[in-house]
């Protein structure tokens, strides 16, 4: 389609909206009305908030891996009771035991995401308060510094596989946003045409109405001059009460494209709004099939979403692997201790404190579960790659599909615009006939209804078109208008 027969359509389709902004006040354009929806409406701040969700997600999975400090007090542990005590002379006795036990410990410990391990450093210091017994009043217990690392071998490391998978999980949810945001836009354009169409057929229903209003009372004349037989004016007045019938009929339909419209942009005003063509903005451009199937491949959350799902099963068959199996746990640690009934002696020449341990698991008997579970994991595994291959396939195709259809509609856009124009030119040639007798009545009404069609066929083309659009902006996340690729900046969404 040429520029000049856009131009020339423009001028007719704004010219036969002309009169409608009287009563209409707000005028939007398709890209205003997306721009408020990308702001303000349901899907876009739901989109927001699960991009929100998965990078907290991300931050919680990275702070795993960070060294973490703590303090742990007990201020005080006050206990009072009757305990069997053994006398000097080997024999026991009953006594009242009131103490209070004060103990405060600083701790800063790692995970260690390599091997699954933890190694810690802490210090602590303790009081005891021997209520009961005057003669020891206070016993002090100090360890300056411990340090220690624990160790789980042969069982499975969550660490090692979030830091595979958290990333591409983080980088689909970004691409997962985008996706939506394009979404929003395709919704907001099936809200924006269908109130467009009824605008556009009211007006077209109202125009009706004022020529079967002209040419009825035109038929009223003539046949009182005998110029025309009954039935064609009695088909003149049924042509005006159906046109009359339709503007009410229309009207509760545009009511409520219009409340739906703006239930979904949030807008709490009154005030009615006029939607503009977007006929200016139309550019026709040709979209490579390999293009657009690398660009999908390579932006598309699909495409990641792949990859975490295989990634995602081998961490399953690996889970299943070091369950209930051969596992051991180290434990090591060293630090320095010392014990006192002053507080100014506690930190004075401390003594060396060390303490390893080797646990051993060894399943002797477990009549199958562990491999059950093994296997269970791998036929899943591969349902997961085989389901994988196939949508792979799928997307590709779906791919070629939308460009196929992108390219069709450009095509079908300018056969409907063209038609749209021819068929408004027959419909004034056909009033202009009618009106000094060379055509009756039948034909001028086949020519309306075409007329009336052709132009509201225009405006679907028109919005299928806008749909395909944003559908092929989805997949790829790529701006063919502007030879781009689509993104934004996250961190103001944060």
């Amino acid at each position: 389609m040429k520029k000049n027969k856009i131009f020339i359509f423009t001028l007719l389709l704004l010219g036969s909206l002309a009169g409608y902004g009287q009563v209409l006040k707000k005028q939007l354009t398709l890209e205003e009305v997306i721009n408020l929806a990308h702001e303000q409406s349901p899907d876009a701040l739901s989109a927001k908030n699960r991009f929100l969700k998965a990078f907290w997600e991300m931050r919680t999975s990275d702070a795993l891996l960070l060294p973490k400090l703590s303090l742990d007090a007990t201020i005080p542990n006050f206990s009072r009771s009757i305990v069997k005590v053994t006398q000097p002379d080997g024999t026991d006795a009953f006594r009242e035991v009131s103490q209070a036990n004060t103990t405060g410990a600083l701790s800063l410990s790692k995970n260690v995401g390599l091997t699954g391990g933890s190694v810690f450093l802490s210090s602590s210091l303790q009081r005891i308060d021997y209520l009961s017994d005057s003669t020891t009043p206070t016993a002090w217990l100090s360890s300056p510094l411990v340090i220690g690392y624990s160790q789980n071998i042969f069982t499975f490391n969550p660490y090692k596989w979030s830091k595979k998978i958290d990333p591409i999980k983080y980088n689909e949810a970004k691409r997962s946003y985008l996706e939506d945001v394009e979404q929003v836009a395709i919704t907001t354009t099936n809200y924006f045409f269908n109130l467009l169409i009824s605008q556009i057929r009211q007006k077209i229903q109202e125009q009706n109405v004022a020529n079967y209003d002209t040419l009825y009372k035109i038929g009223v004349g003539r046949f009182n001059l005998g110029k025309i037989p009954e039935n064609d004016l009695l088909q003149l007045e049924l042509s005006l009460l159906q046109a009359q019938a339709a503007v009410e009929s229309n009207q509760i339909e545009l009511e409520d494209r219009m409340f739906k419209l703006k239930s979904y942009l949030r807008l709490q005003d009154d005030t009615p709004i006029e939607l503009i063509p977007p006929v200016d903005e139309i550019r026709f451009f040709d979209v490579a099939v390999d293009e657009a199937t690398t660009l999908a491949q390579r932006n598309s959350s699909t495409a990641l979403s792949f990859d975490r799902r295989l990634l995602e099963a081998d961490r399953e068959v690996n889970r299943a692997q070091t369950t209930d199996r051969f596992s051991a746990r180290l434990f090591a640690q060293y630090g320095l201790t010392q014990s006192a009934n002053q507080f100014g002696e506690v930190y004075q020449s401390p003594q060396n404190q060390q303490q390893v341990s080797l646990g051993l698991s060894i399943p002797i008997l477990d009549w199958g579960l562990a491999k059950g579970r093994i296997k269970m994991a791998e036929s899943d595994r591969e349902i997961v790659r085989t389901a994988v291959e196939q949508e792979q396939i799928d997307f590709d195709q779906s791919v070629y599909l939308q460009v196929q259809n992108f390219r069709m509609q450009q095509r079908q856009l300018a056969i409907a615009a063209k038609a749209d124009t021819v068929a408004q030119k027959g419909f004034d040639i056909s009033k202009q006939r009618y009106l000094i007798g060379n055509v009756d009545i039948i034909n001028l009404r086949d020519s309306q209804t075409s007329s009336d069609n052709a132009r509201l066929n225009f405006i679907r083309s028109l919005q299928t078109y806008w749909v395909n659009y944003y559908q092929l902006r989805k997949l790829t996340l790529f701006d063919f208008k502007k030879k781009e690729e689509i993104t934004i900046d996250f961190d103001k969404l944060r």
